[in-house]
């Protein structure tokens, strides 16, 4: 109770002689800064940390030991937009390799399936490979992808993430769905939502200003599941401008 009355002081304080766009609008400017970048394609390598659960999943996935608290190896992220993403997961340890591919919502599964890796490829094809057409098109087909979700796009607020100013398309109480655009450049920075069988996701968008990602795509994208960190995906080298070959969607 003290962190819900806490999180709600924090978003009155921000929100008290500001005016908050409503989420409308801000949908349309973020799908607006994203269609500036002229992104068609885009490949980013990097490290995977996987924690928590996260340890048990990938460990059985790519047969290697669990018995650590952390579980680090390489990550792939592919994207050809629109809708088509795919994450590779490899490990030193291991000669096997873990990879989902969605294409236009639909997942299919190379090895066996990794979950924290199906949601971060889910939430990264929906949130950052969007393109519907148009302006408005991209934007009320994002409205309609987070209302799905349960978040009430309706009600905005303010808040800090990260050290930085955001609004908050959703109820404002903790543990509601929730989509958090940083408020300055438009961007994404974290997504809220309890999928079918109960388990509060949080899907995090971190540090659009680093060298190694230019500011199209965050350096760091991390999954949490029920208040636990359980994969962190860290860009170290990024590519919008070669082609991303079709065969690595297609079956």
């Amino acid at each position: 109770m003290k962190r819900l009355i806490a999180v709600s002081a924090v978003l009155v304080s921000l929100a008290a002689g500001a005016y908050v766009l409503p989420g409308g609008s801000i949908l349309r400017r973020m799908a607006t800064a994203r269609e500036e970048k002229h992104l068609s394609a885009f490949r980013v390598e990097g490290s995977v940390i996987f924690s928590s659960t996260g340890v048990t999943e990938a460990g059985a996935a790519l047969n290697v030991p669990t018995d650590r608290p952390e579980l680090q190896g390489d990550g792939v992220l592919s994207v050809k937009i629109p809708g088509r993403c795919r994450f590779d997961a490899s490990s030193p340890d291991s000669s096997l390799k873990a990879a989902t591919v969605q294409v236009s919502g639909r997942k299919r599964v190379e090895g066996k399936e990794v979950p924290v890796i199906s949601v971060l490829v889910a939430q990264v094809c929906a949130i950052l490979a969007q393109d519907a057409g148009s302006v408005q098109d991209t934007k009320l087909a994002q409205e309609a992808y987070l209302q799905g979700l349960g978040v009430n796009t309706k009600v905005t607020s303010l808040a800090r993430f990260g050290g930085e100013v955001a609004y908050v398309l959703g109820d404002p109480a903790e543990g509601k769905p929730q989509f958090w655009v940083y408020k300055d450049a438009f961007r994404p920075a974290r997504l809220r939502y309890s999928d079918a069988s109960g388990a509060a996701w949080d899907v995090r968008f971190v540090d659009y200003a680093s060298p190694s990602t230019g500011d199209w795509m965050p350096r760091t994208v991390e999954v949490w599941k029920a208040g636990q960190r359980v994969l962190r995906f860290t860009a170290l080298k990024a590519d919008n401008r070669s082609a991303v070959p079709d065969k690595l969607f297609t079956p």
